[in-house]
């Protein structure tokens, strides 16, 4: 896996941001206001979102609703992995990762840490 393009992130942090499935034409619209761009140019990167998996979509008239299919978060923990499984030294990549955290993202860390260690193993 690899990061979003540009308008591949820029799409899926609008749907990110929608409580509800959204058109292209919806999209579209809140689009325009930073940016012009055709109505063809948003279909087909939604279209090649769906494809790649990252977006659902369900028929609604003539049109599709889409959806994400993984949340901010689990987009960030897919791209985290691909660092750690790219990075050679797992360690080192960790070791480096972390010492470029500030206080508050260290004390988070340990935070998850102790709360994962607590769990009952699956």
């Amino acid at each position: 896996m690899r990061g979003f393009g540009d308008l591949e992130a820029v799409i899926m942090n609008q749907i990110w941001d929608h409580d509800s499935p959204v058109t292209v034409r919806e999209l579209l619209g809140e689009l325009r206001g930073d940016r012009e761009i055709a109505y063809t140019t948003v279909m087909t990167t939604m279209d090649n979102l769906h494809r790649k998996g990252w977006l659902a979509r369900v028929k609604d008239g003539k049109a599709y609703r889409y959806t994400a299919t993984a949340s901010r978060a689990e987009y960030g923990a897919r791209l985290m992995r691909e660092a750690l499984d790219g990075g050679g030294d797992t360690q080192a990549v960790l070791s480096h990762f972390v010492a470029q955290m500030d206080g508050e993202e260290s004390e988070l860390l340990r935070a998850v840490v102790r709360s994962l260690s607590e769990r009952p193993p699956r």
